[in-house]
């Protein structure tokens, strides 16, 4: 059966787990397509011809070649600006994550809003443009990565606009600074035999995976999960590993097992298969820096498959010793792995192990401070932006960020905008930066990290050259002019780019009447919907549930909340912290304690009232004030931090 240029035969499947007190998400959600009019023959590697010495001046310099790179290039070529497209290190391949990094199976953006019509065809995917003409070329949402790299260079290759320059030995800023702003102004190439040349440009794209050149220029960053308190922490990396041996009858025994389970969230297609849950039990040989989960297969068509399952944690993706060590993980922990597959699920008895890919799978390292922060709000209300250059519905899928962590699905939603201003930094002029580095908080990272949404964005950004030299503005200044976001949506539109306004649907959620307290939750990251977005409102909560949750909020404001909220369980039973109902009084002496307040339990609600840290509408809400809900508690934080924090949800 066949798929035609914007749709894919699919079902769709999404997987949780049910562990403890939380919940396991043993895989990243995949869509795994059926066959394709591209499965064949196996392509022979095209080989990237670089430009023998690159012009003194380039309309935009884009740096780095993973698939966002591509299309920021293909765009401005298409857009008449002349281009260079460069990488440094080993590279000699287009691609990056994607055929470097082995990440063969592909996270899309569906559009629900505009369901298909056609029996058994998948929603229309969003944005459209220069990805789907890549996806166009490929088997599938999962692919072999031969045929991938060729079709990032089939773009590239095509478009004469584009000069191609791999494998230099660093790429550096040029920058005039000013007394509060830079300007960048071009790059310092330094090339395979140690000379440099100064390349001048009109504009730089920053598609790097870490958005190594941004930095570099001064541009300003949060790390890892620093907007929650938590710089240190960051989603797990994973070593993408291959097997060998994986004949035509071995993948009909994994279709013939995944379509036997009784678990709904395990299938297989062509070229996919998802479950393998039991793997998420491994018992590593390093249990303290790797771990799996169940197992994300993209068969290839040389009798191998790409499994993305093994998280690695504590890797610094700035260090280069850091990475190191953790292929040194993986290569220590994969044997034990197989073996375990294999004492598992007889169908992998004869498979060999057939190497690690060449690059880590990073999900997170920098997060921009751009012109505008996207936010988890944005999300859950599946916000437009007036100058949207990108859309995004993928789920806000939060991995591991260490063993003991279980991950977590915040939320999905229908659609929701990437504005310009999110690719534009705040302080240095004539760069953009675009993929899963731009200007997102930590939480709706979890969603616009995906591939699909950074090259949407990145085709935009090719664009917005042209457009930028035509108005003879920068970029700050095309970020607020609306007639110039309006010629560049028109331009990318006119181009095969789908970027209309759109009126967002009100969700159940939303008319919930603690939904002003879920939007704090979910902003501090305490309120998790899963992929159905059951943000269980109506559910009890309990004492040690509600001193975690204000825990967390005194991560994230920690000058608010002076106190500590487990003073208010002193002297309680262990079981009943956990197994008693929330009472308003213990909610508000939980509130008081962690403010700082002196106060009794029986005097703390009438004494948060008081001083204007809980409001008489919120209390008013409270239909059971000796048996609060997660509802409650969350209408209860949101007035307190609007109080003592000044935040507004």
């Amino acid at each position: 059966m066949f798929r035609n240029k914007w749709w894919i035969l699919a079902v769709t499947f999404v997987v949780l787990l049910a562990c403890g007190g939380g919940l396991m998400y043993y895989k990243e959600k995949h869509d795994g397509g059926l066959p394709s009019a591209n499965v064949g023959p196996r392509q022979e590697l095209e080989k990237v011809q670089s430009v023998s010495k690159p012009a003194d001046r380039y309309d935009v310099i884009v740096v780095g070649t993973d698939p966002e790179g591509v299309a920021a290039a293909v765009s401005a070529a298409r857009n008449g600006q002349k281009t260079l497209l460069v990488d440094s290190g080993e590279r000699d391949i287009l691609g990056g994550l994607m055929t470097l990094g082995w990440l063969n199976s592909i996270d899309l953006n569906y559009d629900v809003e505009n369901k298909s019509t056609i029996p058994g065809v998948k929603d229309p995917i969003l944005n459209k443009g220069i990805f789907t003409e890549w996806y166009a070329m490929v088997e599938g949402d999962s692919f072999d990565v031969n045929t991938a790299a060729n079709a990032f260079h089939k773009l590239v290759k095509n478009e004469k606009n584009i000069d191609v320059l791999m494998k230099t030995k660093s790429i550096d800023p040029v920058v005039k600074k000013g007394a509060e702003d830079s300007v960048v102004e071009g790059v310092v190439l330094t090339m395979p035999d140690g000379s440099k040349l100064n390349v001048k440009a009109g504009a730089v794209i920053d598609a790097t995976q870490d958005a190594d050149f941004a930095d570099a220029a001064g541009v300003s960053f949060t790390h890892g999960r620093e907007d929650l308190g938590d710089s240190k922490s960051r989603m797990a990396v994973t070593a993408v590993f291959r097997l060998k041996g994986v004949t035509d009858e071995v993948w009909k025994q994994v279709r013939k097992r995944l379509s036997e389970d009784n678990n709904p969230n395990t299938d297989s297609s062509a070229m996919s298969a998802w479950g393998y849950v039991e793997m998420k039990d491994y018992p590593s040989v390093n249990p303290q820096r790797a771990k799996m989960r169940g197992l994300n297969i993209g068969r290839q068509l040389d009798d191998t498959i790409l499994i993305n399952a093994l998280q690695i944690f504590g890797v610094d993706a700035f260090d280069k010793k850091s990475r190191e060590e953790a292929f040194d993980i993986a290569n220590k922990e994969l044997p034990s792995i197989l073996a375990h597959m294999k004492k598992l699920y007889p169908e992998f008895a004869g498979l060999e192990l057939d190497g690690v890919a060449p690059e880590l799978y990073v999900r997170e390292s920098r997060h921009m401070q751009g012109l505008y922060r996207l936010t988890i709000l944005d999300v859950l209300e599946n916000r437009d932006q007036w100058d949207r250059i990108a859309f995004g519905s993928y789920a806000v899928d939060i991995q591991r960020t260490s063993p003991s962590d279980n991950g977590a699905v915040v939320l999905e939603p229908r659609r929701y905008a990437v504005p310009f201003r999110s690719i534009v930094p705040q302080k240095v002029d004539n760069l953009l930066v675009v993929g899963r580095s731009a200007s997102y908080d930590t939480l709706p990272h979890g969603s616009a990290r995906v591939i699909p949404t950074g090259m949407a964005e990145a085709e935009s950004a090719g664009a917005a050259v042209k457009v930028a030299k035509d108005l003879k503005q920068t970029f700050r200044q095309l970020a607020e002019n609306k007639d110039g976001i309006k010629q560049l949506q028109d331009l990318v539109n006119s181009k095969g780019m789908d970027l209309k306004p759109y009126t967002a649907k009100v969700q159940p959620y939303q008319q919930h009447k603690a939904y002003p307290g879920l939007k704090a939750a979910v902003y501090l990251g305490i309120a998790t919907g899963g992929y159905n977005n059951d943000f269980k409102l109506d559910d009890p909560s309990n004492p040690q549930r509600y001193v975690n949750q204000l825990n967390i909020a005194k991560r994230v404001y920690p000058s608010a909340f002076k106190g500590d909220p487990a003073q208010s369980l002193a002297g309680m039973d262990e079981n009943a912290k956990t197994k008693s109902a929330l009472t308003l009084q213990q909610a508000a002496y939980t509130i008081a304690k962690a403010a700082g307040l002196t106060v009794t339990a029986d005097k703390a609600a009438a004494e948060l009232e008081s001083k204007g840290l809980v409001t008489k509408a919120t209390l008013d809400l409270i239909a059971d004030k000796q048996n609060l809900t997660n509802g409650d508690t969350y209408l209860l934080l949101k007035d307190v931090l609007s109080r003592l924090a000044g935040a507004k949800f």
